[in-house]
C-alpha cells in the first residue's frame, strides 16, 4: 500500500490491523482523545462471505461507526455520527483482482464529518481470502482530497510485486 507524503505507519496502535495515518494529530471535536485527519486500515475479512460487493456494503457501516460513531474504547469522539450520504459505489481492479468499493460522506455532531470508504476484493495470495481496505479521512482537510483515496486504492499491490517490498497482510513501510 503507497504511503502519502505526510504519512506514517504509527510504532503502536490500538488496532491489530495494519495501518498507515497522517502524521499530525489533533484534538478530537469531542474533546475526549486525539484524532488523526486520515487513517487507512487493512485486514483480513472476518465472515464467511466472499463476495466483494457483499463485504464492503456490509463494512462501510462498522468502519464509519469506528471512524465517527463510537470509538473500540467507548469515545465519542465527533460526537457521533447524525446522517450519511453515499458518494460512490461500484466494482473496480485493486491489487489486480475485481473488487468492490463504498465510499460515504459523513456528518457529526461535532466537527466537519468526513469521508469513510470500504474496499473488499480477494487477496492475491493463498486461498483468496478477501480483503478489506479501511479509508477515513476528515472533512475539510485540503491536504486530503477524495482523489487521494483513489491513489490509495490505485496503489495497493500484491505480495511480492516489483513496485513495492510488501503487500496486503504485509508490513506496511513508509
Amino acid at each position: 500500500m503507497p504511503v502519502p507524503e505526510g504519512w506514517e505507519k504509527p510504532r503502536s496502535s490500538s488496532s491489530d490491523v495494519p495501518t498507515i495515518r497522517t502524521v499530525q494529530s489533533y484534538d478530537c471535536p469531542g474533546g475526549s482523545s486525539f484524532c488523526y485527519h486520515g487513517t487507512v486500515t487493512t485486514h483480513t475479512a472476518r465472515s464467511a462471505e466472499t463476495d466483494p460487493k457483499a463485504l464492503a456494503e456490509a463494512d462501510i457501516t462498522t468502519a464509519a461507526d469506528l471512524a465517527y460513531e463510537e470509538d473500540s474504547l467507548g469515545r465519542r469522539n465527533h460526537g457521533g455520527i447524525t446522517s450519511h450520504k453515499v458518494l460512490k459505489a461500484g466494482q473496480l481492479s485493486v491489487a489486480g483482482r475485481v473488487g468492490y468499493l463504498v465510499r460515504w460522506q459523513v456528518t457529526t455532531g461535532k466537527g466537519p464529518g468526513g469521508y469513510v470508504q470500504s474496499v473488499a476484493f480477494p487477496s492475491s495470495v493463498g486461498s483468496g481470502t478477501p480483503v478489506i481496505v479501511r479509508l477515513v479521512f476528515d472533512a475539510d482537510v485540503a491536504e486530503l482530497p477524495l482523489s487521494l483515496m483513489d491513489t490509495i486504492t490505485r496503489g495497493v499491490r500484491p505480495l511480492g510485486d516489483d513496485g513495492t517490498s510488501g503487500g496486503v497482510g504485509a508490513s506496511i513501510s513508509p
